[in-house]
């Protein structure tokens, strides 16, 4: 355990760091599996860009990396445009 103030500290950064990023991941997963389960074409159009948005958001924020970002939107978009 932590003695150093300055170390307690960081913990306590550290934890509350870990439980923003995981809250913001979750959210992000359930965002891309809602617009995933999505069927009509003018939906998923209007969804597409607030989820693009939360995984460019993980990504800036080093969360997830770049790339993998890259391929969640790609993947994303390929699926809402073999809808129309």
């Amino acid at each position: 355990m932590a003695n150093h103030k300055a170390t307690k500290k960081d913990v306590r950064q550290a934890n509350k760091r870990r439980d923003r990023n995981r809250y913001n991941g979750k959210t992000t997963r359930n965002a891309i599996r809602d617009l995933k389960a999505i069927t009509d074409s003018k939906g998923a159009k209007e969804e597409l860009p607030s989820v693009e948005s939360m995984i460019d958001k993980l990504a800036k924020r080093g969360v997830i990396h770049k790339n993998k970002a890259a391929n969640l939107k790609s993947k994303l978009a390929k699926k809402v445009n073999s809808l129309a």
